[in-house]
């Protein structure tokens, strides 16, 4: 399951989430600002970054990494990235601190002892998603993070009640929100699923979700690739080598243009005729 992205839009949605999860959260925890950033040379990648206030004196930046598969390297690369982090904008902050979100215990890396002194202290916080209690009397948001942890035969009857319990309690503009993201997490679980049995199983019309769209466009975006590719090693056949130039235009072409160079190809006898042939659709 894309439980990356799943989460960026978690925070995306409702950045106070992650204070939601702390025991002492900062008192402007509504005033941040969530991002994703990307710390070059070395290219490192941080989950998501909870920027202060621009407009107040430097606070507290927090770093969240979210992980659900056994990395037994994770805290020396997310170290290694806030401390980067912090120190290149060291001007805009006062301090750093990170949250750390597993499914379960079980996921955390073995050896943490070199980090013994960031860990037992009040600068890193470790979530276990699956010890935050009963995701029917957990906060709204909380739950549904806690829905990409449930077990699969739960899964279904705790997405129908989480899906029930936003239309009664969030404001339009959240419930949507919301029912977007159980809808992504529940379509990413049962991948195996038509759209129709996802349908009955949450008693939801999946044609008016985001998602839906987002899952046709990424099928059409798939059968585009795999027919360029085809059309591709057809016209190699045919021709010999292609210029990269060629290729290049080719792979772009949008599916009814492929198809018609599918229907085209078998009367090319030169390379030139393809180059003639691009050059007339394309300009």
């Amino acid at each position: 399951m894309r439980r990356d992205s799943i989460f960026y839009k978690l925070f995306q949605q409702s950045p106070t989430l992650l204070f939601e999860l702390l025991t002492n959260p900062p008192i402007n925890a509504g005033e941040y600002k969530f991002d994703s950033v990307a710390v070059k040379e070395p290219k490192f990648e941080i989950d998501g970054v909870f920027l202060p206030p621009e407009n107040q004196s430097p606070d507290t930046v927090y770093f969240c990494e979210v992980q659900f598969q056994k990395d037994e390297k994770l805290y020396e690369r997310v170290f290694a990235e806030s401390a980067l982090y912090f120190y290149r904008n060291r001007d805009r902050f006062s301090d750093w601190q990170a949250v750390i979100i597993y499914p379960s215990r079980g996921i955390e890396q073995s050896d943490i002892h070199p980090h013994r002194t960031l860990l037992n202290g009040n600068q890193v916080h470790r979530v276990y998603l699956d010890e935050l209690g009963d995701i029917r009397s957990l906060p709204l948001w909380v739950a549904v993070m806690v829905l990409t942890t449930v077990e699969e035969e739960q899964a279904a009857s705790e997405a129908r009640y989480l899906l029930a319990r936003t239309r009664q309690e969030a404001s339009s503009t959240v419930s949507r929100a919301i029912i977007e993201i159980i809808t992504t997490i529940m379509t990413y679980r049962f991948e195996q699923l038509s759209r129709r049995e996802v349908e009955s199983m949450l008693d939801i019309t999946l044609k008016k979700t985001r998602v839906y769209q987002e899952i046709k466009e990424e099928v059409q975006e798939e059968a585009r690739k795999s027919t360029a590719n085809m059309i591709i090693r057809l016209l190699r056949k045919r021709l010999g080598e292609l210029p990269q130039e060629a290729c290049s235009l080719v792979v772009d072409l949008p599916l009814p243009m492929l198809e018609e160079l599918g229907e085209a190809l078998l009367d090319f006898t030169s390379v030139a005729d393809l180059q003639t042939w691009l050059q007339a659709r394309i300009n």
